[in-house]
């Protein structure tokens, strides 16, 4: 049984890595560009989870909401100010900028609330499931995860496949110049996308530190690399039809 549980554990991971890396993939697929600070976004979204629960003791709904809410804001201010500007630029400068963003976000991080480890208070409140007369427990956190990994990639090609904001993605993933003469808003294209990055970044940073109860200004760092191995390896920047 306890390669099983190793198993089930394997596959709650890679969910969280699984919608980082969608964020990834997406960002570069219609804007080219390789948004380094994505790991950071999760970072403050766990942040703000903490902030609300532990610090203020409101309703971990509440903290959830208002994470993807500031994420999303977030991941729209950085593509308007740090990378818009970049359109056309080359890939050093892009590279250059996010790494910038990324550690301009964690010293940010570390004035407001210091470098130590802090606690992080799971927001799942669903009990262990045993089986097997106990011998195999599955935890709340892990079957949120999965799940929530599975309701995402349904969500999401459904979004891309049915609304007219997902065809606009594949158009402008496909040619930029093409889809700005068929009228497509290029500008407000990508600035979606990030937004959907931005807010994905915001429920792994979550599932993550409900997961893995620690929380700090490095939290989102290696978990956001170990994503973009994981897009890379899945064909990042790759938008299609589905």
């Amino acid at each position: 049984m306890s390669f099983v549980s190793y198993l089930i554990n394997g596959i709650s991971l890679g969910s969280v890595y699984a919608i980082i890396a969608l964020g990834y993939t997406m960002v570069y697929g219609i804007a080219k560009m390789l948004n380094f600070a994505h790991g950071d976004v999760i970072m403050v979204g766990g942040y703000v989870v903490f902030t609300v629960v532990s610090t203020m003791g409101l309703s971990p709904v509440l903290g959830i909401v208002l994470s993807v809410i500031i994420c999303t804001v977030l991941g729209v201010t950085i593509e308007k100010i740090a990378y818009k500007p970049l359109r056309g630029a080359s890939p050093l400068a892009v590279l250059i900028t996010a790494i910038g963003v990324s550690y301009l976000l964690q010293n940010l991080a570390m004035l407001i609330f210091g470098a130590e480890t802090r606690a992080f208070t799971s927001v799942v409140k669903i009990a262990p499931l045993k089986l097997a007369d106990g011998a195999l427990t599955i935890s709340g956190e892990t079957m949120v995860t999965i799940l929530a990994c599975i309701v995402i990639m349904i969500a999401l090609t459904s979004f891309i496949k049915y609304t007219k904001a997902g065809r606009a993605m594949l158009a402008v993933s496909e040619d930029k110049g093409a889809a700005t003469l068929m009228g497509v808003n290029v500008n407000g294209t990508i600035a979606l996308t990030f937004a959907i990055g931005s807010a994905l970044a915001a429920v792994a940073g979550v599932l993550l530190c409900s997961a893995y109860p620690s929380l700090s200004p490095y939290t989102g760092a290696m978990p956001g690399i170990k994503a973009f191995v994981a897009a890379v390896f899945g064909g990042i920047g790759s938008i299609r039809e589905p």
